[in-house]
C-alpha cells in the first residue's frame, strides 16, 4: 500500500536539449518509474540546452536511484545533481534562538544585562514565583528524550533523536506560540534521567517527555509528576490518547452509537495503547478488550508488568481469551497502536455493524485502510495521505498553551478529557462525515480552543 510521499522527496537538476519535446520526455520518464512529479522548474535557458530542476516524491533511496537512472537514459540528458529535499530542510537544524529585546547601545545593555539585571535576580531570589513573570520560564517547555523509542525506529539514541525533538519544538511555536527546546539526554538509566530532569526543571514551565520506551516511560512520568511543581506530559501517551478520544467521539456520532454501548478493542499495550485505554475508561464504554503480543490481556496472564496488570484488572469484563482476531468478533471499535498488517477485511466483517476502525500504526497500519473500508463505516489512520489522520499536533501545542497560561503546576485527567472534547467540537455537524472526523492539523481554531479548555479546568481545579 506504500505510495510516494513528501517524506522522501528529491530534486534532480538535469541538462536537457532545448527542444519542444524535452519537458514531456523528462516528466514521462519520472512517471514511468513510479515517481510523483511535484515541480518542474527551468533554472537556465540557452539556445541549445536548458537546465531543469525536477522535484518528485519517491518511496525510498532505491526508488530515487531508479528515477535518476530513468532520466539519465534519455538522449542528450545529463544529471548534474540529486538533492534530498528532506535533508535540505534539516541543514543546520530547524530552530534557533532570537532576542526579544533590542541591544542597540550601552543603555540597552545596562538594562538587559549588567548592572540592571542584578535587580531582577534579587527580585526572583526574594520571590521565586516571579521567575514565571520575569524570565523565559513563563513560556518555555523542555522536550525531553533519551532516544530509546524514536518514531518507529526504536532505540537510536539521543543524537539521532534530536531532529525529531527539533521538529516538535517547531510545532510548539507554529501552532501555539510556545517556546520549546530539545533536551536529549545521553542516559537510559531511569534514576539518572529522572534526576537530570529534576535538575533542569527550574528553567521550564512544563516538561514534554518524548520517545521514551515503555514500560520505563510510565515510571519516569509518574515520579517526575510527584517531584516537580510544573506539568509533566508524555506526548506518546497522552497526546495520542487525546486525539484518539476526540476522533472516536465524532466517529460514533457518524454511526449514531453511544460509547456506553460500545465494545472497544485496543491493540497495543505500550505507551499509547495504555493511555488510550485509561482515557477512554473515563468515558465509561461497555467494555474494552486489550490485545498485546501474547494475545488478549486477561487476569490469568503471568509475568505482567504493572502497567499491563492494571489493564488486565480494569478491562475485559467477560474474561475473553485468544488472539486479536478473536477479540474483533462483535466489536464496535478497533483502535490499533501496534504493528503493520495484523488483519484483513475478513476480520473487519466479523465486527459489529457500522464498525469503526482506527489503524494507527505508522507508517504501515494494522490493516490497509482500503481493505478496512470494505466493511467498516469509519476508518482513520496515523498517515497524512489518507482521510482522518490521528496526529498529536492537534493536541500538545494547545494543551501546553493552556497549562502555561494558567500557570498550572500539574496536569490532570480532566484536562485531557477537556482537550479531547474541544478538538472534537471543532468539527461541527455541517462538516462531520465518515471522511472528516477530526480537524486538519493546520486548522488555526484548534490550538486556541484546546488551550481555553485546558486553562478553564486548571483554573477551576486551582
Amino acid at each position: 500500500m506504500a505510495v510516494p510521499g513528501p517524506g522522501y522527496s528529491i530534486t534532480v537538476r538535469v541538462d536537457a536539449p532545448a527542444v519542444a519535446s524535452s519537458a514531456g520526455d523528462l516528466t514521462t520518464a519520472v512517471g514511468q518509474v513510479g515517481g510523483v512529479l511535484t515541480a518542474f522548474d527551468i533554472v537556465e535557458s540557452h539556445t541549445d540546452r536548458i537546465v531543469v530542476d525536477i522535484s518528485a516524491n519517491v518511496l525510498d533511496a532505491e526508488h530515487a536511484d531508479g528515477v535518476t537512472e530513468a532520466l539519465e537514459q534519455l538522449s542528450g540528458v545529463r544529471v548534474r545533481k540529486v538533492s534530498d529535499r528532506t535533508f535540505l530542510i534539516h541543514l543546520g537544524g530547524k530552530i534557533e534562538v532570537n532576542s526579544k529585546v533590542a541591544l542597540r547601545n550601552r543603555d540597552d545593555l545596562s538594562r538587559a544585562y549588567t548592572p540592571g539585571v542584578a535587580r531582577v535576580c534579587q527580585a526572583i531570589a526574594a520571590n521565586p514565583e516571579d521567575a514565571r513573570r520575569l524570565t523565559i520560564k513563563r513560556n518555555t517547555v523542555a522536550v525531553v528524550t533519551d532516544g530509546s523509542a524514536v518514531l518507529g525506529l526504536g532505540n537510536i539514541g539521543p543524537a539521532a533523536a534530536l531532529p525529531v525533538m527539533e521538529g516538535k519544538a517547531a510545532l510548539f511555536k507554529k501552532f501555539a506560540g510556545v517556546d520549546a527546546w530539545p533536551v536529549c539526554l545521553d542516559t537510559q538509566d531511569t534514576e539518572e534521567l529522572i534526576r537530570t530532569v529534576e535538575l533542569l526543571a527550574p528553567t521550564y514551565a512544563g516538561i514534554n517527555l518524548e520517545d521514551i520506551a515503555a514500560p520505563r516511560c510510565f515510571e519516569i512520568e509518574a515520579r517526575l509528576r510527584e517531584k516537580l511543581d510544573i506539568p509533566v506530559f508524555h506526548d506518546d501517551q497522552h497526546g495520542t490518547a487525546i486525539v484518539t478520544a476526540a476522533a472516536l467521539r465524532n466517529a460514533l456520532r457518524v454511526v449514531d452509537k453511544n460509547i456506553e454501548d460500545c465494545k472497544i478493542v485496543v491493540c497495543g499495550v505500550g505507551a499509547a495503547g495504555s493511555a488510550i485505554i485509561r482515557l477512554l475508561q473515563l468515558k465509561k464504554p461497555a467494555d474494552i478488550v486489550a490485545v498485546g503480543r501474547r494475545g488478549i490481556v486477561h487476569t490469568g496472564l503471568e509475568d505482567m508488568n504493572p502497567n499491563v496488570q492494571w489493564i488486565a484488572d480494569h478491562t475485559n469484563a467477560d474474561g475473553k481469551q485468544g488472539s486479536l482476531h478473536d477479540a474483533l468478533v462483535g466489536a464496535d471499535v478497533f483502535i490499533g497502536v501496534s504493528g503493520p498488517n495484523l488483519f484483513g477485511a475478513e476480520q473487519v466483517a466479523t465486527m459489529a455493524d457500522d464498525a469503526v476502525v482506527f489503524a494507527l500504526a505508522n507508517p504501515d497500519p494494522e490493516i490497509d485502510p482500503i481493505e478496512a473500508q470494505q466493511h467498516a463505516a469509519v476508518v482513520a489512520t496515523g498517515r497524512s495521505d489518507y482521510p482522518n489522520q490521528i496526529n498529536n499536533v492537534l493536541a500538545f501545542p494547545g494543551v501546553f498553551r493552556g497549562l502555561l497560561d494558567a500557570h498550572a503546576h500539574q496536569i490532570q485527567d480532566e484536562m485531557l478529557v477537556a482537550a479531547a472534547d474541544a478538538i472534537a467540537d471543532v468539527v461541527d455537524a455541517d462538516r462531520l462525515n465518515a471522511a472528516f472526523i477530526v480537524p486538519s492539523v493546520f486548522d488555526a481554531a484548534v490550538a486556541p480552543v484546546v488551550a481555553d479548555a485546558v486553562k478553564s479546568v486548571a483554573l477551576r481545579e486551582g
